[in-house]
């Protein structure tokens, strides 16, 4: 792979990279309970937890839902994050990593 090449697909990982700061993954557990909005670098940028739907005698159950709701949006970005560096993971491999 030729310098420019190299130099080419480094700003198109950038730009990913940026795109993948912008985007946002929600996630609700417990009907709406609580939600989870988390970038698609898998920073957590918010959880809401709405207290109609909190049980304050349960809240074991509570913990689950924000432990779940947290859970599957880690998981969801990851999955975002690898299908966009799908098309990189061949080019990569050239550069011998």
């Amino acid at each position: 792979m030729s310098k420019f090449d190299q130099a080419k697909m480094l700003l198109q990982m950038k730009k990913l990279q940026k795109e993948l700061q912008k985007m946002v993954i929600d996630v609700e557990q417990g009907d709406g309970a609580v939600r989870v909005e988390i970038s698609g670098d898998q920073k957590i940028k918010k959880i809401h937890i709405d207290p109609e739907y909190v049980d304050l005698d349960d809240i074991a159950e509570l913990e689950r839902w924000v432990e779940d709701a947290v859970k599957d949006a880690i998981q969801q970005s990851q999955q975002v994050a690898a299908e966009k560096m799908q098309p990189f993971m061949g080019m990569l491999g050239n550069l011998g990593l």
